[in-house]
């Protein structure tokens, strides 16, 4: 396999070898795009195992210091998606990601080259990044050791977490409250660590019904506690501006597991707690 100069700390290679983009390892086939596997015969970008990450900006990073934002005051990437500097994995999308909207707005009858379009398809680019960073984020990631012994076995609530999403089917945004109650077993969880929860798995392109559920199986999945609860009303943008065009619409999603689901009396305590402002 014949190997090109690095870009950022990435290895670009070419020939007839796959690499992985998150092992960096090589078998026969056509060549991936080192993103998640899938080929497309172009060239694959892979993360050198013996170099630390760079972004755009030029400066190194330990791949296992995602919290450390020193000496990118300048990175435009990270200032504006308001992220821990991570891997340049996702800054190499915006070129390809730019190109798209470019054709997009040509394909719309739009000059992109007219003043007010110039920077649309880098800014839209980056957009989509943030309101997808849930995809380059996970739980362990996000409770960062927030769970804590303690013997506590009454109901914790938080409720009114605000939420915003994309639509998988139209790609335009739905938003909301979620609410999420839990009972412990000698375990609780930093009460921030639930909005944290909300905001992985709702900046990611999503229908309602599932986000519910990630919600509440990743707050299981944490604390291991009795039962959780998750109801989230939400106003989708593709009934509002599109289709039938019901301006005063919500959607309102729950998921019940163990003792919220089983016990009637649990059940309606969360109800009503959530229901009282």
């Amino acid at each position: 396999m014949k190997e090109v100069p690095a870009i950022g700390g990435l290895h670009l290679s070419n020939g007839n070898g796959v690499t992985n983009g998150v092992n960096g390892e090589a078998t026969d086939g056509p060549v991936t795009n080192g993103i998640n596997g899938y080929g497309n015969g172009a060239t694959s970008l892979v993360a050198s195992k013996n170099q630390p990450f760079k972004c755009g900006c030029g400066m190194a990073e330990n791949a296992s210091d995602t919290n450390n934002n020193q000496g990118h005051e300048k990175c435009t990437f990270h200032h504006d998606l308001e992220l821990d500097h991570k891997p340049s994995t996702r800054e190499d999308l915006l070129p390809l990601m730019s190109k798209s909207y470019r054709m997009l707005l040509s394909s719309l009858g739009e000059d992109p080259e007219r003043q007010g379009l110039l920077k649309t398809p880098e800014r839209a680019a980056k957009a989509m990044l943030f309101f997808t960073k849930g995809y380059d984020q996970s739980l362990e990631e996000a409770l960062n050791g927030a769970v804590f012994d303690e013997d506590h076995d009454e109901m914790v609530v938080v409720k009114d977490i605000e939420m915003f999403s994309m639509c998988e089917h139209h790609l335009v945004p739905f938003y909301g409250k979620v609410s999420i109650g839990y009972l412990p077993c000698k375990k609780i969880l930093g009460l921030s660590k639930l909005a944290r929860i909300v905001e992985i798995f709702s900046r990611r392109l999503q229908v309602q019904e599932r986000l519910t559920k990630q919600i509440a199986v990743a707050v299981t999945q944490a604390v291991q506690p009795a039962g959780v609860a998750v109801i989230i009303e939400g106003v989708h943008m593709c009934m509002v501006m599109r289709g039938v065009q019901k301006i005063n619409s919500k959607t309102v999603t729950s998921t019940m597991l163990g003792v919220f689901r089983d016990d009637p009396k649990t059940r309606e305590e969360f109800l009503t707690l959530c229901n009282n402002k």
